[in-house]
């Protein structure tokens, strides 16, 4: 008696990769941008606030769109989110004001001055405000978010109120934020204090 024969499983090696290439490809890119410290954050911020300070500021290329933060509660914090491309700080400051079971607590974190500048690449800031004295090379003003191109990754919904420019530098740099991220920090001179009757950058 012969022995019935099933038709032998193939796979499709084509279709498979036709089918994976989209995937990988939308991995390979999000793996780029999380490298590059573009994406605009994507975690939940704290309930607090902290304060940006530097004496000059200078980048090559700035991009900028209304964007919203949110606590894990679910409280919306509208920001303008700030991309940098290659950013150069004289010195940096940042703190806030955290509560503890001991207290209200200065968190601070310095670095620069004397001991030289601060470097970051891609360097992402959701601020609330910003105050300075800035001077742009070349500024476009009201475009369309979606098409920002001045900063590698940096761009918002479409329809959405934008702003990029070239090379810029800001001194007296003073600024709220509810959150920053970036990539290749180089802080020299890097000093952190938490005390209780410390004071804020300014």
């Amino acid at each position: 008696m012969s022995t019935p024969t099933h038709p032998r499983a193939r796979t499709n090696w084509k279709r498979s990769a036709a089918l994976a290439v989209p995937g990988f490809a939308a991995l390979a890119g999000m793996a780029l941008l999380m490298a590059e410290g573009a994406l605009a954050a994507s975690f939940a911020v704290s309930g607090t606030s902290f304060q940006v300070s530097s004496s000059k500021l200078s980048s090559e290329g700035l991009a900028s769109y209304v964007h919203t933060d949110r606590s894990v509660d679910g409280t919306a914090h509208p920001v303008a989110l700030l991309g940098l491309g290659k950013a150069t700080l004289t010195d940096i400051c940042q703190s806030a004001r955290v509560r503890t079971p001991v207290g209200t607590v200065v968190f601070k974190l310095t670095a620069g001055g004397d001991a030289g500048v601060v470097t970051a690449e891609h360097l992402v800031i959701d601020g609330e405000d910003l105050v300075g004295d800035a001077r742009f090379g070349t500024a476009e003003i009201g475009r369309d978010a979606s098409t920002l191109d001045e900063v590698s990754g940096v761009k918002g919904p479409a329809g959405a109120f934008g702003l990029q420019a070239g090379d810029i530098e800001v001194d007296r740099v003073r600024s709220h934020a509810w959150s920053a991220t970036g990539g290749n920090f180089h802080l020299t001179g890097l000093k952190l204090d938490v005390s209780l009757d410390g004071a804020q950058c300014f």
